[in-house]
């Protein structure tokens, strides 16, 4: 990973204002993940809030940045496109009530699991979505078709331009003075400038459009392309439920029918309209709203019930380990980075907070954000006021500063998040391939690929685990060898090398030849360890092979661990077990 997150102490001043950065950077990724989530944008924005709030405050890694995420979006559109919003405040809070159990029952050291491979391809995966996610602000709605379209001519070249300043910005300032975050100098130098271009362009054109797309143009066009795309699907579901022969046009419809037809041409005639005067419809989309309000208080609450809880309980759970999941590698990256240590249990129990209130004030729920955190890092940020200013400063953006946000550029975010993924990249596995063992490289692979394909962290990391832990079994089935002697007395010792375990059985029966051994057999497990009920019944078949043939089969050196399975065996593993070197026969086995 490159250096850009440079290792610093934390003070207030550079919190605040990585905060203030933070902040900026939050409201358009809140506003584009309620997009995807079905919602309008302002209860991202308050997710963002309360989300970032509480983790900030009270949850285990000071300086990580949580807000509404893409992947906690991804899971809960099919809830509100099936239920209504009105089930998915529920859903956020018994979220949240899952992760408080998980973390109080201390679960979070589970991510200890997670192999450095998987760690690597989760990374990659992330900088490559990242940068993949950015192309969407170089859309803009095309007046005629109502489709979004990429920009051209001179639109596209100013946007590269000053996202090409921005990153410039961020790469250069830190060499001369630390004393602002580079980021935020760099979104308040682009700001300005484009304000400037903006007004130039429009008094020379006579045009009300913007040429460098703002925070407002965003939002107000994905408003924009949502309303088109609703209204088309509904005129389709007319055409299907009118006709299945006939172009929809040219049949009869109900006042109803031609009502719903209509309002597609609606959308797109205002559209125009506002192109060719230079206005904007007094529906245009704006990030200004009050304070949050308890979720009852404006939608009709779901009966509280088992049926609505056989609904919401899926999702719940889906959404309590996939944030779960997001929340600990980002912690455990930030750990990297800043070399020093978050409390993974207490990040639960907090996140698990956070969604409670998120849901109840009428939230979409959310976990840790690893492109804002890294914002959070290079900015300086590293102490709880870091993530508290960024959730207060977003606050204050929705109640009093909506018409100032509104007019950053797009292309100073973009550039931020650019510099994000080129930070966030480790470049160093790349040079690694020929030196890493060809199963590692595969998960790596893997894990990154189904990240970008999918867009699933969550899941990406599950299947990286799981192929990990099957390559380590498979590996360690071959590894159980035996040396064989003879001991004073005639008897055989087996001495065991490497894990007794439900992939090993095979070879540790192989080892044995009981028709020709001695009467006494020794198995020494000095040097290996038995690890699950599959190796207790290997050793039980075995014992009962050398009984039939009238012959005694002795344990030694096992250690606790190993004494303690067979004791929970109890009368399922029927074995003598000696318990010093000189093996004499144990008169009854422990316990």
């Amino acid at each position: 990973m490159l250096n850009f997150f440079r290792s610093r102490t934390a003070t207030a001043k550079d919190d605040l204002l990585s905060g203030l950065t933070v902040a900026l950077a939050l409201v358009p990724e809140a506003i584009a993940f309620a997009f995807v989530a079905g919602v309008s944008p302002i209860i991202g924005l308050y997710s963002a809030f309360f989300i970032g709030l509480i983790t900030a405050a009270f949850g285990g890694r000071p300086g990580m940045i949580s807000g509404a995420t893409g992947a906690m979006a991804v899971v809960v559109v099919a809830l509100v496109a099936t239920q209504g919003i009105e089930y998915l405040f529920p859903t956020v809070v018994l979220c949240g009530i899952i992760q408080i159990v998980i973390g109080a029952a201390r679960l979070g050291k589970l991510i200890r699991l997670v192999p450095h491979s998987v760690m690597l391809g989760f990374v990659n995966g992330l900088a490559i979505v990242i940068f993949m996610a950015q192309f969407g602000s170089f859309q803009t709605l095309d007046r005629a078709s109502g489709n979004l379209t990429f920009l051209s001519g001179t639109p596209l070249m100013v946007m590269l331009v000053l996202v090409a300043i921005t990153m410039g910005i961020i790469w250069l300032l830190p060499k001369m003075t630390k004393a602002i975050p580079s980021s935020l100098a760099a979104i308040l130098t682009v700001t300005l400038m484009s304000v400037g271009i903006n007004h130039l362009m429009k008094s020379e054109s006579g045009s009300g459009e913007n040429v460098v797309a703002t925070v407002g143009d965003m939002l107000n066009t994905q408003a924009r392309a949502k309303a088109i795309a609703a209204s088309r699907a509904d005129v389709d579901e007319v055409a299907a439920d009118e006709t299945s022969s006939l172009d929809v046009s040219t049949v009869a419809m109900t006042p109803e029918a031609k009502n719903r037809v209509d309002a597609v041409n609606a959308v797109a005639a205002a559209t125009n309209a506002e192109a060719a005067d230079g206005t904007e419809s007094e529906s245009t989309a704006s990030i200004s709203g009050g304070l949050p309000r308890l979720f009852f208080l404006d939608y009709k609450m779901p009966p509280m019930n088992f049926d609505t809880l056989w609904i919401i309980f899926p999702f719940a759970i889906t959404l309590a380990g996939v944030g779960l999941i997001e929340s600990l590698m980002t912690l455990t990256l930030i750990d990297e980075i800043t070399e020093t240590r978050g409390r993974g249990n207490r990040e639960c129990i907090g996140q698990g907070a956070a969604n409670i209130v998120c849901g109840l004030f009428g939230g979409m729920g959310g976990c840790a954000m690893i492109g804002q955190s890294l914002i959070n890092v290079n900015s300086g940020g590293r102490g709880r006021l870091s993530g508290i200013t960024a959730a207060v400063c977003l606050l204050m953006f929705i109640l009093f500063l909506s018409p100032w946000i509104e007019q950053i550029p797009m292309a100073a975010l973009v550039g931020v998040m650019f510099m994000v993924v080129i930070g966030t990249f480790e470049w160093a596995s790349l040079k690694m391939f020929h030196r890493m063992p060809l199963s590692d490289v595969a998960v790596m692979v893997l894990v990154a690929g189904y990240t970008v394909v999918m867009h699933d962290l969550a899941t990406a990391v599950i299947l990286g685990v799981i192929v990990s832990a099957v390559v380590f079994a498979w590996k360690h089935a071959a590894n159980l060898g035996a040396d064989i002697t003879i001991n004073e007395v005639g008897g055989k010792i087996y001495q065991l090398h490497g894990p007794l375990f439900f992939a090993s059985v095979s070879s540790f029966k192989d080892l044995f030849d009981p028709a020709n051994d001695p009467d006494d057999v020794v198995i020494d497990f000095y040097y290996t360890r038995v690890y699950d009920q599959s190796g207790l019944e290997a050793i039980n078949t075995l014992a009962e092979k050398y009984q039939s043939l009238g012959k005694r089969l002795h344990l030694t050196h096992l250690s606790a661990e190993c004494r303690d399975l067979l004791d929970r065996a109890g009368d399922f593993v029927e074995v003598n077990v000696s318990e010093d070197p000189q093996y004499h026969v144990a008169t009854d086995r422990l316990g």
